[in-house]
């Protein structure tokens, strides 16, 4: 029961406090999932981050079901997601003729340009954070060479990102597929042949 309470908690807060979208509630995620909770560490964050990239719809729901469902299966998918969407969306039911009346105010216009920079600093924070897993990871050279390439496909030619995620995934798993196959390859040949028995 408490780790139902905990996951309704958890992204109770998410979704309250996750101001401009799906991207910048991820660092909020990454807070209640690994530091507060430790419902998973800090790589496993990482992997299942660059997954639910891969696939269609909000990036903060897809976290919230998939450590949800890592928590307490399908029933703790289904209150991490409902917990996450449940406050924000009866939040903008209450205020949203408020807001859209005073939508012109500068002082409404200042608290937007005041969270802002909140929201780019911990957005860079993950950023630091992931390129120095890569780095370790990879190895310097391969990680920037990796970045570059995201960089020039995702920002200069439009190419959607989960298609560079899902091509990067599919590299590393025939990295990974080759290596195995070398490494047993090479230990079966240095397995000494038995001798056999003289009658």
């Amino acid at each position: 029961m408490k780790s139902y309470v905990d996951l309704t908690i958890g992204f109770a807060r998410t979704g309250v406090t996750g101001y401009g979208g799906g991207p910048s509630t991820i660092p909020l995620i990454e807070y209640e999932a690994v530091k507060k909770y430790e419902w998973m560490t800090e790589e496993e964050f990482g992997q299942t981050l660059a997954l639910a990239n891969t696939l269609p719809g909000p990036i903060a729901t897809k976290m919230a079901a998939y450590i949800g469902y890592k928590v307490n299966g399908g029933i703790g998918a289904a209150v991490a997601i409902l917990a996450h969407i449940l406050p924000s969306l009866f939040g903008m039911l209450f205020m949203l003729g408020l807001l859209y009346q005073f939508r012109t105010s500068p002082i409404v216009s200042g608290m937007v340009q005041g969270v802002t920079p909140i929201i780019g600093v911990m957005l860079l924070e993950m950023a630091y954070k992931f390129a120095d897993k890569a780095r370790k990871g990879l190895g310097l050279s391969v990680a920037l060479g990796l970045g570059a390439a995201s960089l020039v496909l995702i920002q200069f030619l439009n190419l959607h990102p989960g298609i560079m995620i899902g091509a990067c995934l599919l590299g590393a798993f025939i990295v990974a597929g080759y290596k195995k196959r070398a490494a047993m390859e090479s230990q079966d040949l240095h397995v000494e042949p038995r001798k056999e028995k003289s009658v």
